[in-house]
């Protein structure tokens, strides 16, 4: 089989694979930051984890850190690394309020993905039923959602962060949420996420995925986690829902 004959094979297996888990979707289980927006597309995740990062130094905490936490990028590392070492802490809960300061204050300015919201809208319209389970503070997640006229797509189904930080994806627990809110079983629903977290805490409970990737690096990360079903846009999976 040439190399242009296997691509051919792979794209056709890829699409079918793609219309059976968007068929079969019930309910869509939604990541936040990344498949519907990109939260700190001008206010930078980087800028967010060294606010966070210097204010622990201020307290004396960082050093307490890994090396690779005090130089994530991600303020969801930083604050794993927290919860990991202060479970429970005011700190936690100080910090958590800090972080979710910064996202309020990126939603000003946060870029929503290209075909996200009417795709959001055309599966409430079919009668699908979705939900947020994110990392992010679900009170940034509202707010994201008012503002694009979205959130009764969603409400009342908005599982995010909360101070229990051990609870954060890669841990299933906001999925759990959802599917035991909606009275749904794990092979009824898809999510769609960008991180190998979602992916992670998606095939720990048996939720079928759809990664979401814009770049050669974030597709690497997904398909070295496990991910077998990625694209690069969302509009093959609106295609495939009014074609449906």
């Amino acid at each position: 089989m040439t190399s242009d004959t296997a691509r051919t094979h792979w794209d056709t297996e890829r699409s079918a694979t793609l219309r059976k888990l968007v068929a079969d979707a019930r309910v869509v289980l939604w990541d936040f930051d990344g498949p519907i927006c990109g939260l700190f597309a001008r206010h930078s995740a980087r800028q967010v984890a060294g606010d966070l990062s210097r204010w622990l130094g201020e307290r004396g905490l960082r050093a307490l850190l890994t090396a690779a936490a005090q130089e994530s990028d991600d303020p969801h590392e930083l604050l794993r690394a927290v919860g990991r070492l202060h479970p429970g802490s005011d700190l936690i809960g100080e910090l958590e309020e800090r972080l979710t300061r910064q996202e309020l204050f990126a939603t000003s300015t946060a870029m929503p993905t290209a075909y996200a919201d009417v795709l959001i809208r055309t599966w409430t319209a079919v009668g699908s039923r979705l939900a947020i389970t994110s990392n992010n503070s679900p009170r940034v997640v509202r707010r994201y959602l008012e503002g694009r006229d979205l959130l009764s797509c969603f409400a009342p189904h908005i599982y995010g962060r909360t101070q229990d930080l051990s609870r954060l994806k890669p841990d299933p627990y906001c999925l759990n949420r959802a599917l035991t809110a909606m009275g749904a079983e794990a092979g009824a629903a898809v999510m769609i996420g960008d991180a190998p977290t979602d992916f992670a805490a998606a095939a720990l409970i048996g939720v079928p995925f759809i990664g979401y990737a814009t770049s050669e690096e974030s597709l690497k990360r997904l398909r070295d986690a496990g991910a077998e079903v990625v694209v690069a846009s969302l509009e093959p999976l609106l295609r495939v829902l009014r074609d449906s």
